[in-house]
């Protein structure tokens, strides 16, 4: 596969829209603790940025023109990143104003979850592994043999 210095290297990246793309990088960085990769502005405004967060990114783009607004408190998307401190990262979004969706549980299926949603309206679940747990204990089926 070909490489291109403007792209993020991951396979899946998920695009999520704001209606400022500058103070969601601030939150974004502050809040979860993502780096920024690269921003693009037009006309002195901020309209789109690659994130990055250990080997994953997302991209993150101004409303307006091919991009529309998630409708505010309705969840079409849920961002789901692998961390090694759930209650951390809990508290650090709490502390800048994330709006709390469930608090750090310990799942069935071996991990530990919380759910946030930011300044945008964006939900994003945070998991920790805390246990290595088959698929079949917690009644799913094993589709393909990556999942063993």
């Amino acid at each position: 596969m070909k490489r291109n210095r403007s792209a993020p290297e991951a396979t899946i990246v998920p695009i999520l829209i704001y209606e400022d793309v500058s103070n969601a990088i601030d939150w974004l960085t502050g809040a979860f603790g993502f780096t920024e990769r690269l921003r693009a502005e037009h006309g002195g405004v901020v309209v789109h940025a690659q994130l990055g967060f250990g080997t994953g990114a997302i991209i993150i783009g101004r409303a307006g023109g091919p991009f529309r607004s998630p409708r505010k408190n309705e969840a079409n998307a849920y961002v789901h990143v692998t961390v090694e401190n759930v209650n951390a990262f809990f508290e650090r979004a709490k502390q800048f104003g994330g709006l709390v969706i469930q608090e750090p549980t310990d799942m069935p299926f071996g991990e530990r979850q919380c759910t946030v949603r930011d300044h945008g309206g964006h939900r994003w679940t945070f998991s920790e592994h805390i246990a290595d747990v088959a698929p079949e204990e917690w009644g799913a089926r094993v589709k393909c043999k990556s999942a063993t």
